[in-house]
């Protein structure tokens, strides 16, 4: 097994690049994932590795280890790449502490809206450009507990490959299907599976809780800023609010998009 010792060297520089520059990630259609958590879940999301940092100072402990063990402690298919790095190194890439000495380069999956593959009967969130990664990584962690369909990110400003949408997710956007589109390409595709689309706003709104979301449904959630486009609610079938008691009118985009999410759980039978 190749053993790197320099914070220099080419594999590392590479590496500094997925991680830093989102360019680079959609050239080369590659992204890195840090932490054995997380590369389970992209494994069992059917993500490709290509090769694999293990630091064997924090992964085993400073003891020896085989690249049988690692295919084996990591879950991999075995015909991946593996590389030695010392913790100098490791520690350079590490996004967060605390993630077991492994770092995946992955090949990113399409994020196309028609190769969504949806239920009968689906309920999906739809966010419209979310201002931080740490949002979308959160609203991707709601969407996996309440178990829908699928989640259209509307005119994205971060790439969903971003590092912290994977750290701030915890790996939920290797569970949840994932579509990026236009809010006119969102439209079209709701429109063709005959579904119908709330969204959430203050302006003539009904109270959520007063919806029938029984059917195929659709939530789109906005901005605190500047709430939804013209698009998505000139479209939907009802704009929906939640009730607020205190001196401001909105929430983070994550509560919102879990309290509305839930109660159309709830409604279904969960």
């Amino acid at each position: 097994m190749k053993y790197i010792s320099s914070p220099h060297n080419a594999v590392i520089r590479h590496a500094e690049q997925l991680q830093r520059k989102s360019k680079t990630r959609r050239k080369e259609g590659l992204f890195l994932i840090e932490g054995k958590r997380e590369i389970g879940l992209a494994i069992a999301g059917g993500f490709k590795l290509e090769k694999i940092l293990v630091c064997g100072d924090i992964f085993y402990g400073g003891n020896e280890f085989t690249r049988e063990q690692v295919v084996s402690d990591l879950g991999l298919n075995g015909d991946e790449e593996l590389v030695a790095v010392s913790i100098e190194v490791y520690e350079k890439l590490a996004y967060r502490s605390g993630t077991e000495g492994c770092i995946a380069f992955a090949k990113a999956k399409k994020t196309t809206i028609t190769d969504l593959l949806l239920s009968a009967n689906p309920l999906i969130l739809i966010a419209e450009s979310p201002e931080k990664p740490g949002n979308v990584g959160a609203l991707l962690r709601t969407a996996d507990a309440a178990g829908i369909d699928a989640v259209i990110i509307v005119d994205p400003i971060s790439d969903l490959f971003n590092p912290n949408v994977i750290r701030s997710s915890v790996g939920c956007i290797f569970t949840v299907p994932t579509a990026t589109a236009t809010a006119a390409e969102c439209v079209s595709f709701l429109k063709s599976k005959s579904i119908d689309l709330y969204a959430a706003t203050l302006q003539t709104s009904e109270r959520y809780d007063l919806i029938d979301f029984k059917k195929s449904t659709a939530i789109a959630v906005g901005t605190e800023a500047t709430g939804l486009s013209q698009t998505l609610r000139d479209t939907a079938t009802a704009n929906i609010i939640i009730p607020m008691s205190g001196a401001i009118d909105s929430m983070n985009v994550s509560v919102s998009a879990a309290i509305l999410l839930f109660e159309a759980k709830r409604q279904r039978g969960f």
